[in-house]
């Protein structure tokens, strides 16, 4: 879009011919060619500069890459006695790892002793853990202990049962008397007091079971003996008062099937109590026969541990002697590595490719050649050969930078005159577009002048015109002086030519004629490259009622290219629109906006 303010038309008429041209590129759409040009230009001047550093890069390089040089050529001239120095070590190490290979070898072989001294003293703190164990405290006489205690265990329940089922029968055989002697007695005599018998029978069992207690050593057992006296005690006194409420003869009935039942129960325990002390007392028998056997095992397993400790003496100082060698053979292979690695320094990394030597010789002749290298060395280092892959890298490095500079600097130039030829060719792009755009500026230019003026030519020229960028004067002459050069712009002049008079210049231009001019000229640019929108603000604020009305005719002209919105208080503008909008103020005070479509209006009225 295009936005024309009040106030602006009169500035294409009062601007520079360098502000036109660039209003008039605007316009065209030429702005495009002008920031590829600038852009263009940007990047030539970082080119530029970048070729000037890698220019200043290469001189700043230049005595240092001679001074390597002289390096380099130093370091050729020990090239023989480093060769030298290469084929001593190559034969050194080689015949020092085959040395080195031969002792691990044999240690290697020698390992098993080392392996069989471990097994012995495994085989000792075996025997020693087997020795220390006490049989008559450990496990086995413990298990004994404990069976021998249950045996007894066994043995008194076995004489408690056997006097239980005693008593048992007697008290049976009893009960069966007294019930045979009730039959012959009335039931009058079972009622009242106990009789003595059956009390004569508790005392017994009583008595029994204290004597028993008597004999007992431990808590438990006479706890259970005060219990069966307590139960027994209970129960009698239960079964008189039981009898009061039941027949006598029913009573003594009951009484001795209860007998029985006990009877038959004391005769399963006690069958169950002498089966298990005869399997018991087979176990421990047993067992007592393996404790003999262990006993005679440890006496056999003493001898073994006297002879095993003889046997480790002899081979712990065989182990003893291998040690050593393993830490010599070790501080060996430290030493060949350092060796091999100053080597590396000295002679390069093919020297890690050396072959061992598999023959066998004289440590002494090793010596004389370890003595050969370190006099070699010595000499080498005296002209400075230890730096040589640090120097040789150094060079090559900055000579390799050197060329890569020079390619660089190969690649700015390319460049630089890639954008140089780019830059003439879209400033020589632009020149032509711009000349073309002018020269149909100019058509409409003179059609819309002619249509507003009703006559009289106007057009627009490209003049270059010269820059004054000299130092101190003006002249020629002291523009030479301080180094400058003309330097020249182009620029847009305007000439016009009134019907009837003979004015030329827009500086004598009434103010009417010159908006009127300044209008003509920015329709015929707009008409030349047509906006999708154009809006003009009170750019018809100077013109008469005649002007107005060409004013008015070149709008609907450009209304067929373009959309135009109107800010005006011209009443011939406002009879070309299609919609108008404008703002009132009612009686209460408040401004509102009114629009009218003059279609609809039109209509309305008729």
């Amino acid at each position: 879009h295009h936005i024309i303010s009040q106030g602006e038309a009169d500035k294409i008429l009062n601007a520079s011919g360098r502000e036109r041209k660039e209003m008039i590129e605007d316009a065209l759409g030429l702005r495009v060619y002008q920031y590829k040009i600038f852009e263009s230009e940007r990047k030539l001047e970082k080119t530029t500069a970048n070729v000037k550093e890698a220019e200043a890069l290469r001189r700043e390089l230049a005595p240092h890459i001679t001074y390597l040089k002289k390096q380099v050529e130093k370091i050729e001239k020990a090239k023989e006695m480093q060769e030298e120095l290469s084929s001593l070590y190559g034969e050194y190490l080689g015949r020092e790892r085959f040395y080195l290979d031969t002792e691990a070898a044999k240690l290697e072989g020698e390992q098993a002793a080392r392996e069989e001294l471990k097994k012995l003293d495994h085989e000792l703190a075996a025997l020693k853990r087997e020795l220390t164990l006490n049989p008559e405290n450990e496990a086995s006489n413990e298990e004994r202990s404990k069976l021998e205690a249950r045996l007894g265990e066994l043995r008194n329940r076995k004489d408690e049962l056997s006097r239980r089922l005693g008593r048992l029968e007697g008290i049976i055989e009893l009960e069966e008397e007294r019930l045979r002697d009730r039959a012959l007695l009335p039931a009058e005599a079972f009622h009242g007091a106990v009789p003595l018998q059956e009390v004569e029978a508790l005392v017994d069992e009583v008595e029994t079971l204290a004597d028993e207690a008597i004999r007992k050593s431990d808590l438990s057992s006479l706890r259970n003996i005060v219990l069966v006296i307590k139960e027994k005690l209970s129960s009698f006194v239960k079964k008189k008062k039981e009898a009061r409420e039941t027949p006598a003869r029913a009573t003594l009935e009951d009484k001795l099937a209860e007998y029985k039942k006990e009877k038959e129960a004391a005769a399963k325990a006690l069958a169950s109590v002498t089966e298990e002390e005869t399997s018991l007392a087979r176990t421990l028998e047993k067992l007592k026969q393996n404790l003999e056997k262990t006993k005679e095992t440890l006496r056999d397993k003493e001898r073994s541990y006297f002879e095993l400790s003889a046997a480790r003496s002899d081979l712990a100082s065989r182990v003893g002697v291998l040690s050593m060698k393993e830490e010599k053979l070790r501080s060996e292979e430290g030493e060949f590595a350092r060796e091999r690695a100053e080597a590396v320094v000295l002679v390069g990394e093919g020297i890690k490719n050396f072959a061992p030597v598999h023959e066998a010789e004289a440590r002494e002749k090793q010596d004389a050649r370890r003595k050969s290298i370190e006099r070699l060395k010595i000499r080498l280092e005296d002209i400075g050969v230890g730096a040589s892959g640090e120097t040789m890298k150094e060079f090559e490095d900055i000579t390799a930078r050197d060329r890569f500079l020079e390619g660089e600097l190969s690649d700015l130039k390319k460049s630089k005159a890639s954008l140089e030829e780019l830059i003439a060719e879209l400033k020589e792009k632009l020149g032509s577009e711009f000349k073309e755009g002018v020269k149909k500026i100019n058509d409409e230019f003179t059609k819309f002048f002619k249509m507003l003026f009703g006559g009289g030519t106007a057009s627009l020229s490209v003049v270059k015109r010269e820059k004054r960028r000299y130092g101190a004067g003006d002249d020629e002459e002291e523009a030479a002086l301080f180094g400058e050069e003309k330097e020249y712009e182009e620029g847009i002049e305007i000439t016009v030519s009134l019907p009837q008079k003979k004015i030329k210049d827009l500086a004598v231009l009434s103010g009417g004629e010159r908006a009127l001019t300044s209008i003509s000229l920015l329709f015929a640019v707009t008409q030349v490259n047509p906006p999708p929108f154009l809006i003009l603000d009170e750019t018809d604020a100077a013109l008469d009622e005649a002007n107005s009305k060409k004013y008015a005719d070149m709008l609907e002209s450009l209304s067929k290219y373009s959309n135009l919105v109107l800010i005006t208080h011209n009443r011939e503008t406002m009879s070309r629109a299609n919609v108008l909008y404008g703002i009132t103020m009612g009686a209460e005070g408040l401004s509102r906006m009114l629009s009218v479509k003059f279609d609809e209006a039109a209509a309305y009225a008729k």
